[in-house]
């Protein structure tokens, strides 16, 4: 069957409606307004979501980070920032207890102009500039030789590093006595070589006059005679306390060096002296570099065992800068004056640090 069209007629509301002035005029259809729907993707809500999911989950991530460093924070704000900022405060009162004036920086004027401050960083530079190299040489030296294929090197590591987790006070209590002018076991060896005794630790003039005057009946100049012999006491007991540590970083670094460069030197016929100045020095460059700036700080530092054996005497032959430091807080009750004192020895350290990072951080070989 065919299918029939049939056309339908619009509805009423739709047909024209004539105007009673222009009956000829032809018919306007009129139509509802239109409503607008927008319609969204369907990916757009998706990715908003996943947009939420990835920021709180950040947001949970950088939570969790300051959480779990909330108390190494607490504790570094503590015991690091806190004192310092408080003794920058002590430093700038005259203290009693309490802050009963404040005085900004006459402390420091006062320290800059005191003759007791600048002889204390001198014997304190002079304790750094023979100890430094003495132990950083004598422990390449000792690492050097027990790196090599020798009989009973775990023995000998551990004894050269058994000073260094001695207690100091300890062991410089003991070396007092083998330093005791009467029962030491020094001057007992001088008695038995034929060798007049010595005061050591209470002796408070030069080694090299000492020497002039033991060996050749001369004296010399002021100018020559050299450390006291009390300084120098306290030198080779802050060798024999610190060469152990060198020595075991050094290994380390050694064990870092790779064999194949000696090997390779080997067939071109180097050895000895060659190998060691143009392969194990400079690729030992890091670890000289690091062992540098942490026995000069401990150098300038240096404390306990000066305290222990000499307490800066004789007179004033071994005060060093922390000694000067101890004396003012605690024999004199200067407070803010010895806070001051702690600044200045503070600003040396770090100009030294830099002044090394400068110098000798360039002649470090990284690779």
């Amino acid at each position: 069957m065919g299918a029939r069209c049939v056309a339908q007629r619009p509805p009423p509301e739709l047909m024209a409606v004539p105007s009673a002035r222009s009956p000829a005029s032809p018919p306007v259809a009129t139509q509802p307004p239109r409503s607008t729907v927008h319609v969204s993707a369907p990916g757009a809500s998706a990715a908003g979501r996943g947009g939420a999911r990835i920021t709180r989950r950040r947001l949970s991530e950088i939570g969790l980070g300051y959480t779990l460093l909330a108390p190494a924070v607490v504790l570094l704000l503590t015991f690091e920032v806190f004192p310092i900022v408080y003794g920058a405060y002590i430093s700038a009162c005259d203290w009693r207890l309490q802050c009963t004036q404040f005085v900004g920086l006459d402390n420091y004027t006062r320290a800059l102009t005191d003759s007791a401050m600048w002889h204390a960083l001198l014997v304190t530079a002079t304790y750094a500039l023979i100890s430094v190299p003495l132990q950083l040489g004598l422990g390449l030296w000792i690492a050097y030789l027990l790196y090599q294929k020798v009989r009973g090197q775990e023995m000998f590591r551990m004894l050269f590093f058994l000073p260094y987790i001695t207690s100091t006070v300890a062991s410089a209590a003991v070396w007092s006595y083998l330093y005791s002018p009467d029962k030491g076991i020094l001057n007992s060896a001088l008695r038995l070589i034929g060798l007049p005794a010595q005061q050591w630790l209470t002796e408070p003039r030069g080694v090299f006059l000492l020497a002039a005057q033991s060996l050749l009946g001369v004296s010399v100049p002021l100018w020559l005679q050299g450390p006291s012999l009390a300084l120098v006491s306290l030198i080779a007991f802050t060798t024999w306390v610190f060469v152990g540590y060198d020595i075991a970083i050094f290994l380390a670094g050694l064990g870092n060096v790779p064999t194949e460069l000696y090997d390779a030197a080997k067939v071109d016929g180097a050895s000895g002296w060659t190998l060691f100045r143009n392969i194990t020095f400079p690729l030992l460059s890091p670890t000289t570099f690091f062992l540098l700036i942490f026995t000069v700080i401990g150098t300038f530092k240096a404390f306990n065992h000066v305290w222990v054996m000499t307490e800066g005497g004789p007179g004033d032959a071994t005060t060093t800068a922390s000694v000067l430091i101890f004396q003012q807080l605690y024999q004199n009750n200067r407070y803010g004056y010895s806070a001051a004192l702690a600044f200045i020895l503070f600003a040396v350290i770090l100009l030294l640090t830099v002044v090394q990072n400068r110098l000798a951080g360039r002649r470090v070989v990284y690779d």
